[in-house]
């Protein structure tokens, strides 16, 4: 069913720079535009050193047609220039595409995209920004990370003109060059972390609508830890109320909670937050201050989802796709060439899945029991996902074990599997038998031992294996992943100036929105 389907390697493509060192060429960062009517082709933009370039993906009824069209092409001639980052704003009185971009300078520089010319500069920062992003909840404000460990929230309203910078979340929040920020779907929480392997979550004030001489400084988070992870954080962001974040040489993504943590609740007021009178504490909560055996934790690890070969590199940056009415799924790029997938809404259609297998096979040992074993128990045919995939079972001996090893093996592997589905590709049903063995339905162990790495979250501390992996030739280290707004495209980019373009589902081709 096309609602399950994970995406497949479209078509890919490098932007050749003018430097010196092809090696030094990369793509840090991808975006779409979130602002399109829907329906229309998406628009993405891909940040490099010295260059922008934004693009547009349009169905195409012939398969070997590329989709995506470079529709803007943005240097940034400034000597010191060299970007990582990117994000999406408009212009608050023509509502025309504006694009944000930052890197080494410590500038933020806002272009006017359809012209390819710049509006405006932000300056403020002392330090490298590492990370920019924009409010779901208004496009003229924006979040940047920097070097200078702190995190600026800028306005682009025009009432904020001579005083752009509105807030400062800095003080005692962190120690060390940031790496990412990101913003919760209401606005008012935000997320920080960096090379001080801390993670806050900061609760932000009303902003004021009017000019003000001063920013606004919040010195302390409402929530800080540096107990999620054990080297520094380069990506972090939010999943609902949930959290998701990743750190360089642990080959993981954790999945975790704030405890006593609810966006719904009321936004707690910048005094609020808690001050770190004990330094050797190294995880403090506002939402829940004390320990206590209602709540044991300050934050819960919830699953850990595998991310080999990532090496020592770092700022590699995952993304998630949630969009009402449709499958998350989270999408990773290592450094061996290889994307990966999870589709979140698995995870539940497995468990039921299991669910229903093990009562259904307790309803035949039951049965079977009352019946003392004389009569034939018909067996009860279960659904099996499309996407549960079976493994062949392992030959039980080899060619080198003596004859009575390997009647003895045999005789125990008949007993303990049996055939497998009848759709082994696809759907089919499981048709769960009366004798047990060491399988559960129609299924040998190795398919549920496969399934397991790959749906079952009962462990927190377990490695969840992908979905989906996909691998493209040559060296590619992946250093951001984008979705487009209604989950049909997914765009890797990384070094040497590559973008990878991903896509899910076919339907008719839509028309051509250009960027007001």
């Amino acid at each position: 069913m096309a609602e399950w389907e994970l995406p497949r390697l479209r078509t890919s493509f490098q932007l050749q720079e003018d430097i010196k060192d092809e090696d030094l060429a990369e793509f840090f960062d991808v975006k779409f535009y979130p602002y399109s009517p829907p329906g229309s082709p998406p628009v993405f933009a891909a940040t490099s050193k010295k260059h922008v370039v934004v693009c547009r993906l349009v169905q195409t009824t012939d398969k070997d047609q590329n989709p995506c069209q470079i529709i803007q092409m943005i240097r940034d001639d400034d000597n010191t220039a060299n970007n990582f980052s990117c994000c999406w704003s408009k212009d608050p009185e023509t509502e025309r595409a504006w694009l944000c971009v930052a890197g080494k300078d410590a500038k933020i520089k806002v272009y006017n995209v359809k012209e390819g010319k710049l509006v405006k500069t932000l300056v403020g920062h002392g330090g490298d920004i590492s990370d920019l992003a924009t409010s779901p909840a208004n496009p003229t404000i924006i979040a940047s990370a920097s070097d200078d460990t702190t995190i600026k929230l800028w306005s682009l309203a025009p009432a904020h003109d001579k005083q752009p910078c509105i807030c400062i979340l800095g003080g005692e929040g962190h120690q060390y060059n940031l790496l990412s920020v990101t913003f919760h779907n209401n606005g008012r929480y935000v997320l920080s972390a960096g090379h001080d392997q801390v993670i806050n979550l900061w609760a932000l004030p009303e902003f004021p609508k009017e000019h003000v001489n001063v920013p606004i400084v919040l010195h302390y988070p409402h929530f800080s830890s540096s107990e999620v992870h054990n080297n520094l954080v380069d990506c972090v962001a939010f999943h609902g109320d949930l959290i998701l974040s990743r750190a360089c040489h642990e080959d993981t993504i954790v999945l975790w909670r704030i405890e006593g943590f609810s966006s719904s609740d009321p936004i707690p007021d910048p005094l609020d937050a808690p001050t770190p009178t004990d330094m050797a504490k190294q995880t403090r909560s506002y939402f829940n201050p004390t320990l206590s055996k209602a709540r044991p934790a300050m934050f819960t690890r919830l699953a850990q989802f595998h991310t080999p070969d990532c090496g020592v590199q770092f700022y590699m940056r995952f993304r998630m796709f949630h969009a009402e009415g449709k499958h998350p799924i989270l999408a990773f790029a290592n450094a061996k060439s290889k994307t990966m997938f999870w589709d979140f809404s698995r995870f539940a259609a497995y468990r039921d899945f299991m669910e229903e297998l093990e009562e259904a096979q307790t309803q035949q040992q039951q049965q079977a029991a009352a019946g003392s074993g004389t009569s034939t128990v018909p067996p009860v045919a279960i659904q099996k996902p499309s996407w549960l995939l079976i493994k062949r079972a392992k030959k039980a001996a080899t060619a080198h074990q003596d004859t009575a090893t390997s009647l003895r093996l045999a005789a125990a592997d008949k007993e303990s599997m049996v055939s497998a589905s009848p759709d082994p590709e696809g759907g089919g049903s499981a048709s769960v038998p009366a004798a047990t063995g060491t399988t559960l339905g129609n299924y040998n162990q190795d398919t549920l031992n496969h399934w397991k790495e790959m749906y079952d979250l009962s462990n927190p501390i377990g490695l969840i294996r992908p979905h989906k992996v996909l691998q493209v030739d040559g060296a590619f280290v992946g250093r951001q992943v984008g979705w487009s707004p209604s989950g049909e495209w997914c765009v890797v980019v990384g070094n040497r100036n590559r973008a990878l373009i991903y896509q899910r589902w076919t339907r008719e081709k839509g028309v051509a929105t250009p960027l007001s």
